[in-house]
């Protein structure tokens, strides 16, 4: 039944589509296609928050802030409830809905709202044009960089780690012995 399904799925996608799933499938275990989509997710956001941001401040976005009851909504709200979202699916624990790379896309946005205004969070005060704000850019960043250092170079990062245990437990085996 499994198999019929996928080839009816494969049949309705265009060819390219249907070549890009196969090649994720050959070289992406779920963790690793999960991270990539959440770094992918958190750049994509962010970068659109931003133009959304200047667009609206530069007055060249036909629309405006969001508000409720009079107060301005900062994006980093809808980037709380988005994570208490991905939080409840996780400690529900669905192992279809964990994985699942709408879940993956939607931590990466959520995580990306709230860096966008990490400053604001930071002074508790608005500082998103300040020079201040600019934290949120770096923080930003920075996230986007380390994920992307981390999934180019992922068997290397856990070599790394390996090799790193192993000197600790060897040195702290020398000097247990050396004192005993």
């Amino acid at each position: 039944m499994r198999l019929t399904e996928a080839r009816r799925r494969d049949r309705d996608r265009p060819l390219l589509v249907s070549r890009w799933h196969e090649t994720a499938d050959r070289h992406l275990t779920q963790l690793r296609r999960s991270l990539l989509i959440t770094w992918i997710s958190f750049g994509v956001t962010f970068g659109t928050v931003r133009v959304i941001t200047h667009g609206i401040r530069g007055g060249w976005l036909p629309w405006g802030n969001i508000s409720a009851g009079g107060e301005h909504l900062h994006h980093y709200n809808l980037g709380i409830a988005t994570l208490a979202g991905v939080g409840l699916i996780a400690v529900r624990g669905d192992e279809r809905a964990v994985g699942h790379p709408a879940v993956a896309a939607a931590y990466g946005c959520g995580t990306a709202l709230i860096c966008d205004e990490f400053a604001l969070l930071l002074d508790l005060r608005d500082v998103y044009w300040a020079k201040q704000g600019r934290i949120s850019v770096d923080v930003s960043l920075g996230v986007i960089s380390v994920l992307g250092a981390y999934l180019t170079a992922k068997p290397f990062w856990h070599e790394i780690g390996r090799v790193t245990r192993h000197h600790i437990v060897a040195a702290a085996a020398r000097h247990g012995g050396a004192s005993a």
